[in-house]
């Protein structure tokens, strides 16, 4: 947990972050507002919150919260997962948009493979109101990261997040180039755990 002057990021999983999951809920309520409410984007909600198969007992959430009021957050997967027991197992965003498993997303996020190997993780659905929360969930997340051994972090998300990334000191990399559908451009790249 880091704080700043006005609120805590928590670093949730299961089963240890069970007395403090309604975060988490709360973080899932503020992805659909975010998401679906304000961006429009075409996604599936269950009790006012946007949730999907990516947010799965191995998922892992880093949310900065005042209190019991969340205010921004973000979800970690570790990339050697399966999740599902179907005819398509998935295993992180990245990936399965690459592999052509993800309607709507286009396949070539990547020029090469996407990782599959314990030390590297992927961070998506960043949902947050300020710049200043995010930056602080990236210290949060790569603090996180270092302790579980990780060496190599992977995003999905807009330019300015790259950017945003460069600007704290990482080393952003392409995975393929800027692409985009209907819910805007986005690119995928990797950074260091610093």
């Amino acid at each position: 947990m880091t704080q700043g002057d006005d609120f805590e990021v928590s670093v949730l999983r299961l089963p240890d972050g069970l007395p403090r999951w309604n975060l988490v809920c709360d973080f899932l309520r503020l992805r659909r507002e975010v998401f679906i409410d304000e961006m429009h984007w075409d996604l599936q909600t269950t009790q006012a919150m946007e949730f999907e198969q990516y947010d799965s007992p191995d998922a892992v959430y880093v949310v900065a919260h005042h209190r019991d009021r969340v205010l921004g957050g973000a979800r970690l997967l570790r990339t050697d997962r399966e999740i599902g027991t179907g005819r398509v197992r998935y295993s992180y965003m990245i990936r399965d948009a690459h592999l052509g498993h993800l309607p709507g997303l286009p396949a070539d996020l990547c020029e090469g493979d996407p990782p599959r190997t314990a030390t590297a993780w992927e961070l998506t659905r960043l949902a947050v109101r300020s710049a200043r929360l995010g930056a602080d969930i990236l210290t949060a997340t790569n603090d996180f990261l270092k302790r579980e051994g990780a060496d190599t972090c992977l995003f999905l998300g807009f330019p300015a997040f790259m950017r945003m990334a460069r600007g704290m000191g990482y080393d952003p990399r392409p995975m393929g180039k800027l692409t985009g559908n209907g819910d805007g451009r986005f690119l995928a790249f990797s950074c260091g755990v610093i």
